[in-house]
């Protein structure tokens, strides 16, 4: 394999891997799919048992999961007409992987915060410290 041949497989890959990010967070952004992935979490459905709570048709929810299934964050077994779901986290954990590059921003601001509220902190003592100070020289007067 050649130096250009490995590149392109790389830059395939990446692509690859930004596109099924995209498909995830598409699915994520929706709060009927949302829901669905909550009823998911530890447990296998029937799509007729994920359809129950919602106030959409049995159709809509099927269009929902098979949305949830391309992202990845569903797993189906079909037998004959009967379809069994199963979450797979998978998909997520990338998802939270990509966005957790992004936390070094978070927590300078967090720092940055942390910072303010230990100089207020500072302040209110020393305000408090004064106070006292003040109430008890004019107490000896």
């Amino acid at each position: 394999m050649s130096l250009i041949d490995g590149a392109c497989e790389v830059q395939e890959a990446a692509a690859a891997s930004a596109e099924a990010l995209d498909r995830v967070f598409s699915a994520l952004a929706d709060p009927v799919r949302r829901a669905i992935l909550e009823r998911l979490d530890g447990e296998d459905f029937l799509v007729s048992e994920l359809a129950e709570p919602f106030a959409i048709s049995l159709q809509a929810v099927s269009r929902h999961i098979q949305v949830l299934v391309r992202a990845g964050l569903v797993k189906q077994e079909r037998t004959g007409r009967i379809s069994r779901c199963r979450l797979d986290a998978g998909p997520i954990y990338q998802a939270a992987v990509w966005i957790n590059q992004y936390s070094k921003y978070w927590q300078s601001q967090f720092d940055t915060l942390a910072a303010w509220l230990d100089q207020i902190e500072r302040a209110k003592h020393a305000l408090a410290e004064r106070g006292t100070t003040e109430r008890n020289s004019q107490t000896e007067e």
